[in-house]
């Protein structure tokens, strides 16, 4: 999807128009939470792509109920184990799944093996007639997570098997080119700002051929750096944001322990600041 282009877009006075859905769950990690796109006033105290998505799902749809039971920090077998089973209890005939990147970050995340487990789920979830919409992983060339861009693709080539034997939506983030900028991300380098969520929420709703009110952001050039300035922000970041999530590995801990899901039960969908959405 190009930032020039937005054939999906609700023009001002047009009727919208009407989709299949009528309760969504998310399911996943901080990405789904929406780590990086804080709303004081929203559940959880953040909003995210997956918010965003739900709120303009919600326009002009009298019954339309929302749910988010992603937790930061879970591995996919947790997410598989915590969240399917409450998932598949809401009874949505829309879900979004999102697992694995916490897994590939991590020196034993085997993408073959996890593309399995993620298999086995997506045939669950969609046993009902529900639309399921999988997440592949971003291009991470130009990020801190550059490393295992290797594992990432071949994830990435193991779930559109997944999605075509289950007739599931590939909501693709490796082709949202949009990603590369720096700005797209949050100051951790790990989870997305909110112009990222804002550019996500918009893909996933091209993907489901849904119309909306996004329109495209551009975000503005930002000014030239010395090497050394990059190198300085290198080190803030090294020391507040890497150095603590190593500590938490050697712990065992997770940014996620004692964190429950922000929206757990389906219900009508807010806007930032807590504003019902207008219903027509």
């Amino acid at each position: 999807m190009s930032v020039s282009e937005n054939n999906h877009l609700l023009k001002p006075g047009e009727p919208v128009q009407k989709h299949p859905w009528s309760r969504y769950v998310a399911l996943g990690d901080s990405f789904t939470e929406g780590i990086g796109d804080p709303e004081p006033a929203n559940p959880g105290g953040y909003r995210g792509w997956a918010d965003r998505v739900a709120e303009e799902l919600g326009r002009g749809h009298e019954d339309f109920a929302y749910a988010n039971l992603a937790i930061r920090g879970r591995l996919l077998q947790q997410i598989v184990d915590e969240q399917v089973g409450p998932c598949l209890e809401l009874q949505p005939d829309l879900i979004s799944i999102s697992a694995g990147g916490n897994d590939l970050i991590r020196p034993g995340g085997d993408p073959d093996l996890l593309a399995e487990k993620l298999d086995a789920a997506v045939g669950e979830l969609g046993s009902n007639g529900a639309t399921v919409v999988l997440f592949n992983g971003p291009d991470t060339a130009s990020s801190v997570l550059g490393r295992i861009r290797g594992k990432v693709a071949i994830y990435n080539e193991n779930l559109r098997t997944v999605a075509a034997r289950h007739d599931a939506i590939i909501a693709d983030m490796w082709s949202l080119r949009q990603l590369a900028d720096p700005q797209m991300w949050d100051a951790d380098r790990l989870h997305f700002s909110p112009l990222g969520h804002h550019t996500i929420a918009m893909m996933v709703l091209e993907a489901l051929n849904v119309q909306h009110t996004l329109e495209p952001l551009v975000p503005k050039a930002l000014p030239p750096r010395t090497w050394r300035e990059a190198r300085s922000s290198d080190l803030v970041w090294a020391r507040e944001y890497f150095v603590p999530w190593v500590i938490r590995r050697l712990r065992h801990r997770s940014s996620g322990d004692g964190i429950t899901p922000k929206r757990p039960t389906p219900g009508p969908v807010f806007g930032a600041g807590g504003t019902l959405l207008p219903r027509s």
